[in-house]
């Protein structure tokens, strides 16, 4: 455990040290930000639409038998944009692109493509690792972003349509102003971007030590995708602890 933990901080460094090598590199950077980010948006939004209508569909009967049943808007805001937006996309990337990324460097390992590139002067941290952290870099938040403003909508469309809330849309997205500040939608997109990094370093180093044919590429595959969520997770809960210093 600790060796793929002191391997991956080193991934992450030599990728840091690369990045002024980017320029060379950005055509793959719009081909990776065009799978991530284009192919993942219908995902998203039904994943988001679905996510604020239950937050809905659960707190609004328990505000209304309190007789704050206006303030639903708010709770539903606060929590897509803290929570739920930025951890259940980073899971879904993680899903969809962690793996496939896992997958794409794990064959190029095993079928010795890896030691072509050195043979052609070329560094694979350049070519293959510091595209893809980039673009899952910029595509998570601008996904958890589209993902707040669907889930906000999903969640004020149960609250007008359930008769036990029964809360119009004006007064949910008046109660949702008045909640969500600025501060909270940045938080959001601050975990993202962290979530972002970890998904990426995490299924890069993995694809990278796969070993043992197309069987390999599969351990590798799943390690990715497991290794990622549960980081995902952890990362949450300290990520949370250190923005609540700073309200």
């Amino acid at each position: 455990m600790f060796q793929s933990i002191g391997e991956m901080v080193v991934l992450l460094l030599r990728t840091v040290q690369a990045f002024p090598q980017l320029w060379r590199q950005k055509q793959k950077v719009r081909d990776q930000l065009f799978d991530i980010g284009n192919a993942s948006l219908l995902m998203a939004c039904i994943l988001a639409l679905f996510i604020g209508g239950v937050i809905s569909l659960q707190t609004g009967p328990l505000l209304a038998k309190y007789g704050l049943a206006t303030s639903i808007g708010g709770g539903v805001g606060v929590a897509m944009c803290k929570e739920l937006a930025p951890v259940m996309m980073a899971i879904l990337i993680a899903g969809r692109i962690g793996s496939a990324m896992a997958a794409e460097i794990g064959s190029i390992r095993v079928y010795q493509e890896i030691d072509a590139l050195r043979t052609m002067n070329i560094d694979p941290i350049h070519y293959l690792v510091l595209p893809r952290i980039v673009a899952i870099s910029v595509a998570l938040p601008m996904l958890v972003l589209f993902a707040m403003l669907v889930g906000w909508f999903g969640g004020a469309m149960v609250a007008a349509a359930n008769e036990k809330v029964n809360v119009g849309y004006g007064a949910f997205f008046s109660s949702l102003r008045q909640t969500v500040e600025l501060k909270d939608v940045f938080d959001g997109l601050f975990k993202s971007f962290i979530f972002a990094i970890t998904i990426g370093v995490v299924s890069c180093a993995q694809g990278l030590q796969t070993i043992g044919g197309p069987r390999g590429i599969g351990r590798s595959v799943t390690k990715a995708v497991v290794n990622s969520i549960i980081l995902i997770l952890i990362f949450d809960y300290f990520l949370t602890r250190f923005l609540l210093y700073f309200d």
